[in-house]
């Protein structure tokens, strides 16, 4: 038995963030409310940002974009887009030689 309908799911239609919860109202007149507490963002949130959405899917999700970073840019290889690798989780090819006893992969 298929239970999915094709097309005929409701769409958000309009959103509205309250103190306490955030309702959601369908494109059939249902309406759909969340505690505002279950998103801990919207929760820190001003009323100005909680206003500030737009619908993603044609209206099957809400996105609210985040808080721009201010945290300051480091100078090095971090702020021209490059990460620095990460050792931790691959070493380079010498460091896992070594850690081999100085024998190759297959040792």
């Amino acid at each position: 038995m298929n239970t999915a309908a094709a097309g005929t799911e409701p769409r958000i239609q309009d959103v509205r963030v309250t103190d306490d919860e955030i309702v959601a109202r369908l494109t059939d007149g249902r309406a759909i409310s969340v505690p505002l507490a279950w998103s801990w963002r919207l929760s820190d949130a001003t009323p100005q940002q909680r206003a500030h959405f737009r619908l993603i899917g044609s209206g099957q999700g809400i996105h609210w974009p985040g808080p721009k970073s201010t945290v300051p840019l480091k100078l090095g290889k971090a702020s021209r887009g490059q990460a620095p690798p990460n050792k931790r989780i691959q070493p380079t090819r010498g460091r896992r030689r070594a850690q081999a006893g100085g024998r190759g992969a297959r040792g």
